[in-house]
């Protein structure tokens, strides 16, 4: 990038410091989460995109898993959390997810989307998604 370009520059100026985007996108689980009898019963999948705010400049420096997020980790939580303890609502469980993305002091904020492929709606539809955005202040 030239620097005596203006945009370069000013793009380089409104850049927020330290704060890099990690995206895990469609974990699967299954979980029994609805306010129909059948939902809960026979459960369904969701999916669950995140994306998390954090600054990676120590584990690049370090190349230690140690200074970074464990996504592997983060992962297998998530997934545990969407598979136990039914809830009615996708918004409890985006919550409960952001909550769980929180927990590690390095995640200055994080972006929880939630997919119900196969919510029980009447109608021809894709998706239906909730994204939440949380963070620490």
């Amino acid at each position: 990038m030239r620097t005596d370009d203006p945009a370069a520059r000013a793009s380089q100026a409104d850049a927020p410091q330290g704060v890099d985007r990690l995206a895990v996108r469609g974990i699967e689980a299954y979980g029994h989460h609805g306010v129909l009898d059948f939902e809960r019963r026979d459960g369904q999948v969701f999916l669950v995109d995140l994306v998390l705010g954090l600054d990676t400049r120590p584990a690049a420096r370090t190349d230690d898993l140690q200074d970074t997020v464990d996504y592997g980790s983060l992962v297998a939580a998530v997934k545990n959390a969407v598979e136990t303890d039914p809830v009615d609502l996708i918004e409890t469980l985006a919550q409960r997810i952001a909550d769980l993305c929180l927990t590690d002091s390095r995640v200055q904020w994080t972006e929880v989307t939630v997919h119900k492929p196969d919510a029980p709606i009447e109608a021809t539809f894709s998706d239906v998604t909730l994204t939440i955005l949380r963070s620490r202040s």
